[in-house]
C-alpha cells in the first residue's frame, strides 16, 4: 500500500472530502462563483517555489545549516519522480533547479546525514550504467573536500530484491527505513540498520510500540535516536488514508508505544513524510488532503469545475509546517 508515489499510489485513497484544515462553500447566487478555501491558523502550505503551486510535490529535506532544501516533485500519476534543489535566499528560497543527482531515473525521499555530508536517497536506477531499471533502493552521495561523489547505493546488506523506502540517518550511523520484508510485523515495517565496525548491520524490525499488523512507513528518526514521527494505514484510529503517529524513548531506551497525532495534523486524506528540522523549531509533513466534496447541489457549472481542478488543494501532495514543539509535546 502506501508508498504513495509507486507501491502506494495504487492503492491509497484520495478521499474527496472537506478536511478539518480546510473549508470551502459555493455561494448561492446566480453566477455560483466558489470562494477560496479557508486556511486554518494551526499550520500553512509551505510553498518554497512557484512549482509547488501547481504540481504535486512530496518529501522534503532541509540541510542542517538550514541553507539548502531538496524536494521531490511527482509527475501525474507518480510514474517518474525528481528531485529538486533550491538554495536559501533571504527569507525565502531559489527557485528549484534539478537536483545534480536526479533527473533520470526515478529519485525520491532525499534525506541528510546530521553532519551534512552525505544525501540520502531512494532511486530505481540501475546498479551499473546502461543496466536495467531496479526496484527502489536506497542510495546515496557523498561531500569529500566540497565536492559531491557520483550517487552509491548503500549496498546489499540494506537494499535487497524488495523495495526500500525514506532512509532516515541518525548522528550513530543508524539507518531507518521502510520494507515489506517476510520476517516484517505486518504488511510493512519500519526497519533499522545498525552502524558497527564501519559498517551497516543486518536490519529489524522495530518494536509494536512502533510497527503493527498493518501498514507502517516513512519514518523521520531524530538524529539522537529519541523521536521517531511515521506513518500507518489501517490501525483502528486512521482517519482515512494513513495517519502520522510519534513515539519517544522511555528510560530504558526503548520506543514508547506510538500515540496518534489528532486533527489537524491527521486528515481523512494521506499524511505522511514527516520531517523536523535540525533546529527542532519546525515541523513538516505531507498530506494529499482536498477541498473537493462527494457531491455538489447544484450541479457544478463547467467554470467551476475547472476552477475547483485549479485550486491547490485538490488531492494532489502538499508539504504543510507548523510548530514543532506542538507536535513533540504530544508524544509524552
Amino acid at each position: 500500500m502506501p508508498l504513495y508515489t509507486y507501491t502506494y499510489a495504487m492503492k491509497i485513497k484520495l478521499l474527496l472530502t472537506t478536511t478539518l484544515f480546510f473549508q470551502f462553500s459555493f455561494a448561492q447566487k446566480d453566477n455560483q462563483t466558489i470562494n477560496k478555501e479557508v486556511h486554518a491558523d494551526t499550520a500553512s502550505v509551505f510553498s518554497p517555489a512557484k512549482l509547488t503551486e501547481k504540481y504535486s510535490v512530496r518529501d522534503m529535506a532541509i540541510s542542517p545549516a538550514g541553507d539548502e532544501l531538496f524536494f521531490t516533485v511527482l509527475a501525474q500519476g507518480s510514474y517518474f519522480m525528481s528531485i529538486v534543489h533550491c538554495k536559501k535566499k533571504g527569507a525565502g528560497w531559489t527557485e528549484p533547479e534539478m537536483a545534480f543527482f536526479s533527473g533520470q531515473y526515478s529519485d525520491l525521499e532525499p534525506a541528510y546525514s546530521p553532519d551534512g555530508k552525505k544525501i540520502f536517497f531512494v532511486s530505481n536506477r540501475p546498479l551499473k550504467k546502461g543496466g536495467a531499471l531496479k526496484d527502489f533502493d536506497i542510495w546515496y552521495v557523498e561531500n569529500k573536500s566540497g565536492q559531491w561523489s557520483e550517487p552509491q547505493s548503500a549496498g546489499t546488506v540494506i537494499n535487497s530484491e524488495a523495495d526500500e523506502f525514506y532512509p532516515a540517518v541518525t548522528k550513530s550511523g543508524n539507518i531507518y527505513y521502510t520494507a515489506a520484508y517476510p520476517d516484517a510485523k505486518g504488511k510493512e515495517d519500519i526497519y533499522v540498520s545498525e552502524w558497527k565496525d564501519g559498517a551497516w548491520q543486518k536490519p529489524y524490525s522495530l518494536s509494536d510500540s512502533v510497527n503493527s499488523k498493518t501498514y507502517e512507513f516513512n519514518a523521520y528518526v531524530s538524529p539522537d535516536e529519541d523521536i521517531i514521527l511515521f506513518s500507518s494505514q489501517g490501525r483502528e484510529d486512521d482517519m482515512g488514508g494513513g495517519d502520522l503517529y510519534i513515539s519517544v524513548k522511555d528510560k530504558n531506551n526503548n520506543w514508547r508505544k506510538a500515540v496518534h497525532l489528532p486533527a489537524p495534523v491527521n486528515s481523512p486524506g494521506l499524511d505522511y513524510c514527516p520531517f523536523i528540522s535540525f533546529d527542532k523549531k519546525t515541523f513538516y509533513f505531507t498530506s494529499n488532503r482536498s477541498i473537493v466534496q462527494r457531491q455538489y447541489e447544484p450541479p457544478l457549472t463547467i467554470k467551476q469545475l475547472t476552477h475547483l481542478l485549479e485550486q491547490r488543494l485538490n488531492g494532489k501532495g502538499n508539504i504543510y509546517t507548523m510548530d514543532a514543539d506542538k507536535i513533540v509535546k504530544l508524544a509524552y
